[in-house]
């Protein structure tokens, strides 16, 4: 079974920093895409950003792109998002999303229970 924990959400002011953290335990954590998505209130689950298995490839949505960073140590199964100069707009549930991989293709995909980022203007 394949269990991903976020951490790292809180209330922030804009301007602000937060980092949060997703672990991933269950399966090989570095045979996995990772990425993180958010959702605001009546809004839909959006893309965030991603990070390959290597952490040498990485990809940003244009409204957080300069502002946040992704990344992950693969001896911790674990991965960041760095949130720096945060804005009221980015009040959202953020979630952390895995897929797996073998030779062949996908082979599953899992979510977090998400963590609540407010940043309060």
């Amino acid at each position: 079974q394949v269990h991903l924990v976020e951490s790292g959400g809180g209330l922030v002011q804009a301007g602000g920093s937060l980092r949060l953290s997703c672990v991933v335990s269950g399966r090989t954590f570095s045979s996995n895409t990772m990425r993180w998505f958010r959702q605001a209130p009546g809004k839909e689950r959006e893309f965030v950003a991603t990070i390959n298995w290597s952490g040498g490839s990485t990809s940003y949505a244009d409204s957080v792109k300069g502002r946040f960073t992704i990344s992950r140590d693969n001896t911790k199964n674990t991965v960041y998002l760095q949130m720096n100069s945060l804005k009221p707009e980015d009040t959202a549930v953020y979630y952390c999303h895995a897929r797996f991989y073998n030779n062949y293709g996908p082979t599953g995909d899992y979510w977090g229970q998400g963590t609540q980022v407010t940043v309060s203007s």
